[in-house]
């Protein structure tokens, strides 16, 4: 049940990011200055959120891990 509702959540926030209603359908409207993307922000943070719940770490993808940074010092000797 708790995939399912993280899933919905993570397909609604994509949606809104899409915006196929062209922007017809806004929470915040975009031409208040500073305030106006919170909502796009907001959506992208949930997103980001449900992905990394299905095991997709989106923010950490080019960072490297500890493994890669050994096999990188090779001695050129």
């Amino acid at each position: 049940m708790k995939k399912t509702v993280v899933f919905c959540f993570g397909l609604l926030s994509a949606l809104y990011i899409l915006n196929p209603t062209a922007g017809i359908f806004e929470l915040i409207p975009d031409n208040l200055p500073f305030i106006g993307n919170l909502d796009e922000a907001a959506a992208v943070t949930l997103l980001l959120m449900c992905l990394k719940y299905f095991g997709i770490d989106l923010p950490n993808i080019f960072r490297r891990s500890k493994a890669d940074d050994k096999t990188i010092n090779v001695d050129p000797g």
